[in-house]
C-alpha cells in the first residue's frame, strides 16, 4: 500500500534545481528512502525523467558500501554526468553511514567529508542532488557550517493521523485509538495482528536505534542510556531537567551518573529524532526558563513499545500526538506561562504560575492551545481558560478535546475542537 506523502512530495518539488543539496532527514524507518526513491521517482517518471538519470546510491547496503568514501562517491558520479546531455539526479540514502577519508594529498591536513563530496558534485550544472540522513548533528548542526546556506532540509516525520487514517479508513475514533497505542511509524500499517505490531516496535529500539546511538556515539553506559529512555518515555509531558534524571537513577538503582553525562544522552537521543524538547517561554516577560523542559516521543507507538505498552493515560498520550501534529505542521512549539494574583490558604495573595499546554507560532503566526482530554463541569473547563485569559492578548486560543465531536466557540472565542477533528483538519489552526 503507497501512502502518499503529499506534505514532504511538494516540499522537495519545490526545491527542484534551485542550486541546493535536498536534505532529507528524520528518525529511521519513518518513510525517508521510500519518499525518495518511490514516491519522487515516480513524480520524475511522470514528467519524462529516465530511469537511466537517476543514479542512486544506499549507504547503508553492502551494494554500495564502496561510496562510503567520499572521493570514491564523487568521482563515480562525476564519470555518469560530467559532460552528459540531459539533466540527472543524484539519490544518496543514509548519508551518515559515509567515512571520513584522510586527504590524499595531505593525509596530516583536513579530513575529506562527504560534505566535500557533495560541494564538488553541486558544480555539476546538469546534477540536482538529494541525500537522506538520521542523524541531526550530521545532518543539521553541521550543515549551517559546511553547506553555508547551500541546502535544503526536509524533515520526514511518522505518519500523522490523517495519513495513517487514509490509509486504514473506517470509524474515526476506532482509528485513532489504533493510532494512540501503535503509533505511525509506516510499517505498522502492514503487520498483520497486535503481537507482530508490538514486536515491529520494540524490535526498532533495540536493533535499530539504541544500537545506532551506542555504535556512533561510542555510549560508554548503554544501561544508562536504556535507563533515560524509560524515564523520558514514562514522563512524556512532565517537566524535568539532566539533574533530576539524574538523581531519580541513583535513587533506583544506586548508580551515580553525572547531570553532564544525561545531558549528552539526551543531546544523541534528540541527534536521532527520537525525542524533541520543549522549552518553557514566560508569555508576559517574553523570555525563556532555563530549566526544567518537557520531552515528546517522535511516535506515540515507540514510546508505548518501550514501556511495555502499560502507562496508557490519554491525557499525556493526547498531548504528545497535538505536540508531534503542530511540528510536522511547521510550528515552534514551546510551554507557555502566565502569572496569576491568586488567594492562598492564608487568605493573602500570592503569584502563581500557571501552564498553556503550547504555543504554536510560524513567522508573526501565534496560536496558544490546551490539550484536555474531557472538560465535564465548569470548573474543569474554566481551569482549562484560566490560563489562556491571562495572556490578555487577542491571539487565537483552542481547547483540543477527546471528549467531543463538533466544533464550537465559546463566550471569550475560545475555539473547543474534537481531537480527531483537529488532526484531520490542518486549516483548524
Amino acid at each position: 500500500m503507497e501512502i502518499q506523502r503529499e506534505r514532504y512530495l511538494h516540499r522537495i518539488i519545490d526545491y527542484m534545481w534551485d542550486g541546493q543539496v535536498k536534505v532529507i532527514t528524520g528518525i529511521r524507518r519513518c518513510g525517508k528512502s521510500f519518499l525518495l526513491n518511490t514516491l519522487f521517482r515516480h513524480y520524475l517518471s511522470e514528467q519524462g525523467v529516465t530511469p537511466e538519470h537517476i543514479i542512486s546510491i544506499e549507504l547503508d547496503l553492502t551494494k554500495d558500501i564502496q561510496y562510503r568514501n567520499p572521493l570514491v562517491l564523487a568521482e563515480y558520479v562525476r564519470s555518469q554526468v560530467e559532460g552528459q546531455e540531459g539533466q540527472y539526479y543524484l539519490f544518496v540514502d543514509e548519508i551518515q553511514m559515509s567515512d571520513t577519508v584522510k586527504n590524499p594529498y595531505n593525509p596530516d591536513g583536513k579530513p575529506i567529508t562527504f560534505y566535500d563530496a557533495l560541494n564538488d558534485l553541486r558544480s555539476l550544472p546538469n546534477l540536482d542532488i538529494y541525500v537522506t540522513g538520521s542523524n541531526s548533528r550530521m545532518l543539521s548542526k553541521d550543515i549551517l557550517t559546511e553547506f553555508r546556506g547551500r541546502s535544503d532540509e526536509i524533515q520526514v516525520h511518522p505518519l500523522s493521523f490523517a495519513e495513517y487514517y487514509s490509509a486504514v479508513g473506517g470509524d474515526k475514533e476506532d482509528a485513532f485509538e489504533q493510532y494512540a497505542f501503535y503509533g505511525g511509524m509506516p510499517l505498522i500499517i502492514s503487520r498483520p495482528n497486535d503481537t507482530a505490531k508490538a514486536n515491529y516496535l520494540t524490535s526498532l529500539f533495540n536493533e535499530v536505534y539504541i544500537k545506532d546511538i551506542v555504535d556512533r556515539k561510542q555510549i560508554e553506559r548503554e544501561d544508562i542510556l536504556r535507563q533515560l529512555l524509560d524515564l523520558l518515555s514514562s514522563s512524556i509531558g512532565s517537566l524535568t531537567n539532566p539533574k533530576k534524571i539524574a538523581d531519580t537513577i541513583r535513587s533506583v538503582t544506586g548508580d551515580a551518573v553525572s547531570q553532564n553525562t544525561i545531558s549528552a544522552y539526551i543531546g544523541h537521543l534528540e541527534d536521532a529524532f527520537l525525542f524533541s524538547e520543549s522549552k518553557r517561554f514566560d508569555v508576559k516577560g517574553r523570555k525563556y526558563f532555563e530549566y526544567p523542559y518537557k520531552y515528546y516521543c517522535e511516535d506515540i507507538g515507540l514510546r508505548n513499545a518501550r514501556i511495555g505498552f502499560r502507562q496508557q493515560e490519554m491525557t499525556h498520550i493526547m498531548e504528545n500526538i497535538i505536540y508531534n501534529e503542530l511540528i510536522l505542521r511547521g510550528y515552534t512549539v514551546d510551554i507557555g506561562v502566565v502569572y496569576a494574583n491568586e488567594r492562598n490558604g492564608s487568605g493573602s495573595y500570592s503569584k502563581v504560575a500557571r501552564e498553556i499546554d503550547f504555543i504554536a507560532s510560524m513567522g508573526g503566526k501565534k496560536i496558544y492551545i490546551q490539550s484536555a482530554f474531557a472538560l465535564p463541569d465548569e470548573a474543569k473547563a474554566a481551569q482549562e481558560l484560566k490560563p489562556l485569559a491571562l495572556t490578555n492578548d487577542s491571539f487565537p486560543k483552542i481547547i483540543v478535546r477527546k471528549d467531543i465531536r463538533k466544533r464550537w466557540y465559546n463566550d471569550s472565542g475560545v475555539l473547543n475542537i474534537g481531537l480527531t477533528d483537529f488532526l484531520l483538519d490542518d486549516t483548524a489552526i
